[in-house]
């Protein structure tokens, strides 16, 4: 093959980005080269950076300074506002391009089977996130009014909608939220915060750094009840195998001898506690019952029998994303993932859907921080790539660059470019700097077209 490599990313968050910056880092970016373009369903690219990371989280933000260098480069073209199937089929792309990699992340919430979860009152983080994060496609207020609320999970997505619901506004304001979240956060009426977790501190998910980061908030009280510290041979493994589980649970631990404080909010987090049923009156959450678990020696759980009706009016389930089922590719509905071998998509009969690959959370299932992802796009791409050098892809009928902008052009897609992108964050730092922030996040998909110049 004299000319580029044609490749198609399917998702332009860190997943796709790295998968990109992996193929331009290859041997085979020097010859015969590679030429990549990156869709994107949104109009704006960096995905979980800039719709699942909470705004007061401007280190995770600073990871978008290292996706800016990637797509800056000349072999990489973006086309944001573009939708998987809608826009562009898997026949087209196979049609444009010598292969396909898809990134797509996970962006729904994890079902949590138990009771009353259908009650008014009753929310997918995820969806909270969107809402806080200012994504287009969802209701641009939330209902904000119980005093007591319950969050489910052991995660970061748990402390991040834990801290969002007990900081104050005006604590968010410096952040990038839309005007519309910072005027729906001024009337909420939250004061109480349970944080439940299944099993004990040595289990958490939570990361060091956002665990701490809870109680930088002069707003925010923490407390830990001293019996939720509890530890058995295989909890104790687990913190001697690992620094970052030592961490969070000594961050546990020191909070949980201390002194209570007069914060005016509060954020309690409960260990041992497993949800069963999510209590209801008149259609509305009217608290949430949990059962008392213990360890069994091995860093696992078994319930006690002993239960608690939690006192809360709202309740929030954290306990996981879920990948959306992508159009003629196979899916696992138990992961919520495609299956495949090192990023390869397997068909039903186990063969490799031959030009077609996965990687980050629609690969391995939406576990582990963003750099982690890392390790799945250089596996991805050296698969990618092994198949390439074997003559294994199928090769593109039309590899044209223009050949897919005539067709998105014919389809009649207002799509985005990079330099749109570049258009619209010089729109959103403007707004910032009128009100003396870094930023004010535009929400509205109309207005991101417009000052994308799509």
């Amino acid at each position: 093959m004299s000319r580029p490599i044609r490749i198609a990313i399917v998702g332009a968050g860190p997943a796709g980005v790295y998968a990109a910056d992996a193929l331009l880092k290859s041997d085979a970016a020097a010859e015969p080269g590679v030429s990549i373009d990156l869709f994107e369903r949104m109009p704006a690219p960096f995905g979980l950076i800039r719709y699942g990371v909470a705004p007061d989280h401007p280190r995770i933000k600073g990871i978008v300074t290292a996706l800016h260098k990637v797509l800056d480069k000349p072999q990489i073209r973006l086309f944001g506002n573009v939708d998987y199937p809608n826009d562009l089929t898997l026949d087209d792309l196979h049609r444009f391009y010598d292969a396909t990699v898809f990134a797509t992340g996970a962006t729904a919430d994890r079902a949590l089977d138990i009771p009353g979860v259908g009650l008014d009152g009753s929310y997918g983080a995820a969806d909270f996130v969107s809402w806080y994060d200012g994504h287009p496609d969802v209701p641009r207020t939330w209902p904000l009014d119980a005093e007591k609320v319950a969050v489910l999970g052991a995660g970061n997505v748990a402390l991040d909608v834990a801290r969002i619901l007990a900081k104050t506004a005006e604590e968010l304001l410096p952040t990038e939220i839309p005007p519309n979240v910072h005027a729906g956060l001024r009337g909420n009426r939250a004061r109480e915060v349970h944080v439940f977790a299944r099993r004990g501190p040595a289990q958490a998910k939570f990361s060091p750094m956002e665990l701490r980061e809870l109680d930088h908030s002069p707003n925010i009280e923490v407390i830990v009840d001293p019996e939720d510290i509890e530890y058995d041979e295989g909890s104790a493994a687990e913190r001697r195998a690992s620094k970052h589980v030592d961490m969070v649970a000594s961050t546990i631990e020191n909070w949980a001898i201390r002194d209570v404080g007069d914060r005016r909010h509060r954020v309690h987090l409960h260990f041992f506690e497993s949800p069963v049923e999510v209590l209801g009156a008149d259609g509305r959450v009217s608290g949430l019952r949990t059962e008392r678990t213990e360890l069994d020696g091995t860093g696992n759980v078994r319930g006690t029998g002993r239960f608690t009706d939690w006192d809360v009016r709202a309740v929030y389930r954290a306990v996981g994303y879920y990948s959306d089922e992508l159009p003629k590719l196979p899916f696992d509905p138990i992961s919520g993932t495609v299956p495949h071998r090192s990023g390869r998509v397997l068909a039903a009969d186990g063969s490799h859907q031959t030009g077609t690959y996965v990687t980050g959370w629609i690969k391995r299932g939406p576990v582990g921080l963003i750099g982690h992802t890392k390790g799945d796009a250089n596996e991805t791409v050296a698969c990618l790539l092994a198949d390439h050098a074997a003559g294994d892809l199928p090769g593109a009928a039309a590899p044209e660059p223009d050949a897919v902008v005539a067709h998105l052009r014919d389809q009649g897609v207002r799509y985005t470019t990079w330099a749109g992108w570049n258009q619209l964050d010089a729109h959103e730092r403007d707004l910032g700097t009128a009100e003396g922030r870094e930023r004010v996040k535009v929400v509205d998909r109309e207005d991101m077209l417009h000052h994308s110049g799509a």
